[in-house]
């Protein structure tokens, strides 16, 4: 089942590619807003758009800020200034999408995704 997925700016071309190869539903930010949105701006519109939002933003890391509760679910990529690993965290990424394959799955969860590893957080 395909999800629908919020880019937010900082996600690259080659990321939405490689989310749309595996059938998903991604949209970008910067095809429906500035690209300089706030970061309440943009996860608010994830949540109107029904979407998870897929961010390499840390900000959207900090559970205090943005509880997962309050949202349809959050993807952060841990690539912090390492693109060597982007590789290694979207074969990630992919695996457990492959596991989840339906928003409920998401909701008011914080899915924090690294080369070696997953971690969720509510």
């Amino acid at each position: 089942m395909a999800l629908r997925l919020f880019a937010d700016h900082c996600v690259s071309n080659e990321i939405v590619k490689f989310l749309n190869n595996m059938g998903h539903e991604v949209i970008q930010l910067r095809e429906i807003m500035p690209h300089d949105s706030s970061d309440l701006a943009v996860i608010s519109k994830a949540k109107e758009l029904g979407s998870i939002l897929v961010s390499l933003n840390g900000d959207f890391t900090d559970i205090v800020t943005y509880p997962p509760a309050n949202y349809s679910g959050i993807i952060a990529l841990q690539i912090r200034n390492r693109p060597q690993a982007i590789l290694h965290i979207l074969e990630r990424l992919n695996r457990y999408l492959v596991l989840f394959p339906n928003i409920e799955d998401y909701y008011g969860k914080l899915i924090l995704v690294e080369a070696h590893r997953v971690r969720v957080k509510t």
